[in-house]
Formats: structure tokens, C-alpha cells, sequence
């Protein structure tokens, strides 16, 4: 637990806009204009349930060291000691933008660091902090395998990602500015964990050369990968120096317009086939749509530009209206990681890449703070409880890359990968997630997630904490406690109403609960009868209890979770005939271990099908099933079975087999999975 001095400053510190918000350091007084929301910062709040923080333990504990040691096996480290000329070793890895990965379990081990003081951590990271500034160039310059003296091969010949002989080369596939946005990004994190500089200023230096070679005159393009502008964002709210904000927004200005660097623009694969401000259809490389939606949300609230607020409310609407999978994950297609057309959801195929989830969460807690709506955070928990979390392994040491919502028994999650951003993307997100979820806007104190802890929340003049006692994901029970008064104070507490508990199973309608209305939910304050939720739901999708608090005064929302049957769009061709089955905010899928004979491809939950749910504390890491009681196809012929389905964040545990989430409605459409090489 944090000092309460301690706390006092990380308060200070308070907006923190990039991997979840609690990670920006800013400089009192720097900033001219913010969100309007302002995020309870990540150290300020202890999860202390049996979900979340099993997992940020089990990323501090093994995924962190576990990357860290990945990084020093595939030569990461060593190619920065190469650049600095303190090793005698080739460069190696099939991509210049190998340095990422280092920058991003950096930024991990400082979330880290800000709730559990590690010292050994600290030394570790300060020497990793000396390689950096080792292999940096006069300059300010800093990539490896350019400074390492290498020449990469012909584009041709289908490698690419590196420089080819000057420094700035290839800027649409260099990825030069992709490492220093991570860099930038790290940088913050360690200096607002530790109060260290070492890296940030590192980080200044390489951020000043960037912008004496990037302007109008200078080099004028855009990376190819976003990420850079993030990065930017994290370096002006720590030194509040706007060059760095106005740089990251004429990078974005850049896409889509000519310059006199190139003849034409780059496409729809790096979202520039138009600029920016024109956008209205989410196209393209999803991690890199991702990051540059939430550099755009940052831009447009830290500049004013309305033009940005209005294009990024479109793109919001098109991804979550028409590209999104019911798990929160994005990106349809592996050829190019990329989105498909609207209302392309193929499940075998399904690419939906664990960074395109993160980036989503990213995106999502911004336009949240911008608007104030609950709609944003459904989304958010979507992605967190289903598409993010099924990229790791409960041992935090196995990884997805993309993630299927079908399965012919072919996958499995992996130890690494030659392109590891999605393990170490993990490293640095889990342990911040605390920071999504509370925020305060003057008297205002919003509760966005439901974990059970303690959270100290300044409000006004006054710091008060927050208490949550909850079962949640498991249990719809939420009590939440506000202490800390020492006289009664008028506080307008809004706790998010999930959209999954007011019978939307996704805001608008690319997926709908195909059942009847669920029970309502509902609240007491102190001793007083349960009331319905509508008596007090705002139109953002808040319950609103604004009311004098007393010292030890609580809320008792209670969220029903009976098992939804959910329909998708008519025009997602894949899901037709099909539904899938959630509970709370977990979506489900079953797994061949708990279907007869391994058999999901045969599987029907028809219309009359029962459910029953048990918790099974010795599965899975201990997981709600759902007993389903409905029919097999087997040769045919449709015959009475019974089958469970287990979180989708949980499947491939067991072997590989078959998985499914969306599973028939009638004989008629259940057919055999097949993998794409055999499918018809």
C-alpha cells in the first residue's frame, strides 16, 4: 500500500493518457486543456479480488522476467550492446523493430514497480537504462540495427521493417519512429515510478532530434506504424514543452495528403488513403488503426480540434457498429492484420490480434473521458475480459497472437514469436488495468469496473476512499463503500449500469440478446428497499446517487447474471443460424473437453435448451461453467446431449481440440469445423 505522501504525489501526476492513463506523468500547471474526466491514477487503487490480482501477480512474478529473459535469448538486449559498441556480436532478429519489445516489458516493469517496490527490479532496469543511453547516437539517434552498421536485404525478397543504409530510410517500413513512441512511452512510466531520468532523458534527446528532422521542409512523412504520436503525447504532459503535442499532431495531418517526399500516399493499410479529419471507416493494419484512433482522441481533446472529436466519433461507431467481434477483438483478416468489410466476422479466421484488443482498451478509456459515457467502458470490459485476456495463459508464459472464435483443433498458444509484440503489449497492460477503474470530474466520483479493493480518490479538496467488496466477474453483487469523511460531504457517485445488464449486449446493433429481458437490476443506498436502476440512470448509462455521504455510507448494486443467448447482425454472414452464450461480461465458448466425444462442430443450443451454472473452483483456475442441455448431430440426426462451455478467455488450456463460441441454433446448421486450407 502506498504512503499516503506517496499518493499525494502520484496525484500530481495525475493525467496519464496512453497504455492506461495512470502511466502520464505531467508537469503541475502544463496543461492548457484536458479531458474533462480525469482517471483515478492506477497507484492510487488496490485490487485486492481473486481475478484480477492473481493475474497482475502472475505478470509481475513470471511474465515479466519471463520477457525480459525471451529478450535477452533472441538477442534483443544484445543488439543494443552491439549499437553501443560494447559487444563484438552481429545484430540479430528478423526485425528492426526488435527494440519495441525491450521498451515495452520496460514499461511494464515500471507499472509494476508503482504499487510493488521491487529492488532488485530497480537495479535491473537501471542497467537495462544505461544500454539504451550506450547505444544512442550523438545525435539523439537511436535504432539498433541501424547504428549496429547493418544492411538489410532486398524488400524484395519479403523482408522488411528495417532501414535501408541511411538512417530515416523507409519510414513507411523502418518502424524507426515505432521504437522511440515505445521508448517515449517506457520513459514516463519509469520516471514517474521511480523519479529516475535516466531514460526520459534519453528520451528528450531522441525526441529533440525527431523534431529538428521531421517539419515542413525537413522530412515531411508520417510513420508507417503509429505508435510515435502516443509517445509524443506521454513526453509533453511530462514536460509540458507543446512542440512535442504539435509534432505528433502533424504526423497525423500528414496521412492522407501528398508531400514532397512522395508521390503518393501509402493506402488504407496504414490508414493513409485520406486524412485524418475525413476518415470515417476503420480500414487497414487494426494495432496500427488502434493507436492512431488514440492519438487522435488525445490530439483532439489536448488541441481543441473539433474536426478530430468528430472523426474519431465516427470511426468509434464503425468499429463497434460493424467490425467488432462479440469477444471485443478486432481485425478480421490475417492478410494484413487487418479489418475486413463491415460485417466481414469470420470465427476460424477470426485474426483478432491481442495488441489490436489492448489498443482498443486504449482507445475506448479516452473517449470515455472525453464524453462521460458508460457505453465506452462496456466496450473496454468487453475487450478486457474476453479479447484481451484470452492472449495469455493463466501461467503467464504462453501467448496468442491472433484470436480465433472457432477452433479445428490446430491452435495453441505460443512461447514467443519472431514478432513478440503481443507478449510484451501484455507485460505492460495488465499491470495498469487498475488505472481504468475509477474517475472524478469535480464533485463526480465514476465507478467504471467492478473489483473487489480500495481505491483514494480526490475529489474537490478532499481525498475519500473507495471500498468494493464484490465477487465480480462471478457474481453480480456489487457493495461499494466511501470512507475517509470526516463530515458528511455532497458527492454525485455514478456507477456504470453495464450495458450487458440493461439488455444491450453491445452498444448498437451488431449483436443483440436473443432471449427475453433479463431481471432487472438494482440498488439501495444503507438500509433503504432495492429500487430499480431506472429510477436513477442518467442518459450516459449512470446510476446517479447524488446525495450528502456520511462516513462508512454504502451502495449495494445488484446486477442479475443469467445465461444470455446472444444473435449477431444478419448481415455477419459466419454467425447465421448460430448463437453464443454470455454471462455478465464473460463471453463463452465450448471446448472439446466438455463436449461428448470432442464433438462442438455438432453441437445445437436449440430454442428450448436449459442452462445451469456451477462454479468450479478446481477448473481453469476456478471458472463459472455453464451446463447446457441441448443436442448433438450425429449422422444426422439431432439427439438430446448434454455439454458445459467454460469464459472463452480460459479455452486452450487442455489440449488441442475443437472450440467454438457461436454454436447452432438448429440441426440443420451445424456442421463440421473446417480449417481454412479445407474449407470449401
Amino acid at each position: 500500500m502506498l504512503k499516503p505522501r506517496t499518493r499525494r504525489a502520484f496525484a500530481l501526476l495525475l493525467m496519464v493518457l496512453s497504455a492506461p492513463l495512470q502511466s502520464d506523468a505531467q508537469a503541475p500547471g502544463a496543461m492548457a486543456s484536458d479531458y474533462p474526466i480525469a482517471p483515478v491514477p492506477g497507484p492510487s487503487v488496490r485490487f485486492l479480488d481473486d481475478f484480477w490480482r492473481p493475474r497482475i501477480d502472475t505478470n509481475r512474478e513470471k511474465t515479466i522476467p519471463y520477457c525480459f529473459d525471451k529478450c535477452e535469448e533472441y538477442g534483443r538486449m544484445e543488439n543494443f550492446r552491439v549499437a553501443s559498441g560494447e559487444s563484438d556480436a552481429e545484430w540479430v532478429g528478423a526485425y528492426g523493430f526488435n527494440d519495441s519489445d525491450v521498451s515495452k516489458v520496460l514499461e511494464g516493469a515500471a507499472y509494476s514497480l508503482m504499487t510493488d517496490r521491487d529492488s532488485k527490479l530497480e537495479s535491473y532496469l537501471d542497467g537495462l537504462i544505461e544500454l539504451y543511453a550506450a547505444a544512442q547516437e550523438p545525435n539523439g539517434y537511436l535504432y539498433t540495427y541501424h547504428t549496429a552498421g547493418m544492411k538489410a536485404p532486398p524488400i524484395e525478397q519479403g523482408i522488411c521493417c528495417f532501414t535501408e543504409g541511411e538512417p530515416w530510410s523507409r519510414i513507411d517500413w523502418g518502424h524507426q519512429l515505432y521504437n522511440l513512441g515505445h521508448m517515449y512511452e517506457a520513459a514516463a512510466a519509469h520516471w514517474q515510478a521511480t523519479g529516475k531520468p535516466g531514460l526520459l532523458d534519453v528520451s528528450k534527446k531522441s525526441a529533440e532530434h525527431v523534431l529538428e528532422t521531421f517539419h515542413e521542409g525537413g522530412i515531411e512523412l508520417p510513420p508507417g506504424h503509429q505508435e510515435v504520436e502516443l509517445g509524443l503525447v506521454k513526453i509533453y504532459r511530462v514536460t509540458g514543452d507543446k512542440r512535442y503535442l504539435d509534432l505528433a499532431k502533424w504526423f497525423l495531418d500528414l496521412r492522407g495528403r501528398a508531400t514532397k517526399d512522395r508521390d503518393k500516399n501509402w493506402g488504407p493499410y496504414s490508414q493513409d488513403d485520406k486524412p485524418v479529419v475525413d476518415q470515417d471507416e476503420a480500414v487497414g493494419h487494426a494495432v496500427r488503426a488502434g493507436y492512431m484512433y488514440a492519438a487522435m482522441t488525445d490530439v483532439a481533446v489536448l488541441s481543441g480540434d473539433e474536426d478530430y472529436e468528430r472523426a474519431v466519433d465516427r470511426l468509434w461507431r464503425d468499429v463497434v457498429g460493424t467490425k467488432m467481434y462479440l469477444t471485443g477483438g478486432v481485425g478480421a483478416t490475417g492478410h494484413g492484420e487487418a479489418f475486413g468489410r463491415r460485417y466481414e466476422l469470420p470465427n476460424l479466421t477470426a485474426y483478432n490480434e491481442t495488441c489490436a484488443a489492448i489498443a482498443q482498451c486504449y482507445w475506448n478509456h479516452r473517449m470515455f473521458l472525453l464524453h462521460g459515457d458508460a457505453k465506452y467502458i462496456d466496450v473496454l470490459e468487453k475487450v478486457l475480459y474476453n479479447g484481451m485476456l484470452s492472449g495469455v495463459s493463466l501461467d503467464g508464459e504462453r501467448f496468442f497472437y491472433p484470436n480465433p472464435l472457432s477452433s479445428d483443433g490446430s491452435h495453441e498458444r505460443s512461447p514467443w514469436f519472431d514478432c513478440s509484440c503481443c507478449p510484451t503489449n501484455v507485460c505492460r497492460f495488465v499491470p495498469a488495468i487498475p488505472g481504468y477503474a475509477y474517475a472524478a470530474k469535480d464533485d463526480d466520483l465514476y465507478v467504471n469496473l467492478f473489483v473487489r479493493g480500495e481505491a483514494d480518490v480526490a475529489i474537490r479538496d478532499a481525498e475519500i476512499k473507495v471500498e468494493q467488496r464484490t465477487n465480480y466477474p462471478w457474481d453480480g453483487r456489487v457493495e461499494i463503500a466511501l470512507s475517509g469523511l470526516d463530515a458528511p460531504r455532497c458527492v454525485a457517485l455514478k456507477v456504470r449500469v453495464p450495458g450487458w445488464a440493461r439488455n444491450n449486449a453491445m452498444p448498437g446493433d451488431l449483436y443483440r440478446f436473443a432471449d427475453e429481458d433479463a431481471p432487472a437490476a438494482t440498488f439501495a443506498v444503507g438500509d433503504a428497499e432495492p429500487r430499480p436502476v431506472t429510477d436513477a440512470i442518467d442518459r450516459h448509462g449512470y446510476l446517479v446517487v447524488d446525495r450528502e455521504w456520511a462516513d462508512g455510507d454504502t451502495l449495494v448494486l445488484t446486477l442479475p447474471m443469467p445465461v444470455r443467448r446472444v444473435s449477431a447482425h444478419h448481415r455477419v454472414e459466419a454467425d447465421r443460424g448460430r448463437v453464443a452464450l454470455q454471462r455478465g461480461p464473460l463471453v463463452y465458448c465450448v471446448e472439446h473437453p466438455d463436449a461428448p466425444e470432442g464433438d462442438v462442430a455438432g453441437l445445437v443450443v436449440p430454442a428450448g435448451a436449459e442452462f445451469s451454472t456451477e462454479f468450479q473452483a478446481d477448473l481453469l483456475g476456478g471458472v463459472e461453467t455453464i451446463r447446457v442441455t441441448g443436442q448433438r448431430v450425429v449422422d444426422g440426426d439431432p439427439q438430446e446431449a448434454s455439454y458445459a462451455a467454460i469464459p472463452y478467455y480460459a479455452w486452450a488450456h487442455r489440449g488441442k481440440g475443437e472450440m467454438a463460441v457461436w454454436i447452432a441454433e438448429k440441426a440443420g446448421a451445424a456442421e463440421p469445423i473446417k480449417s481454412p486450407k479445407n474449407a470449401e
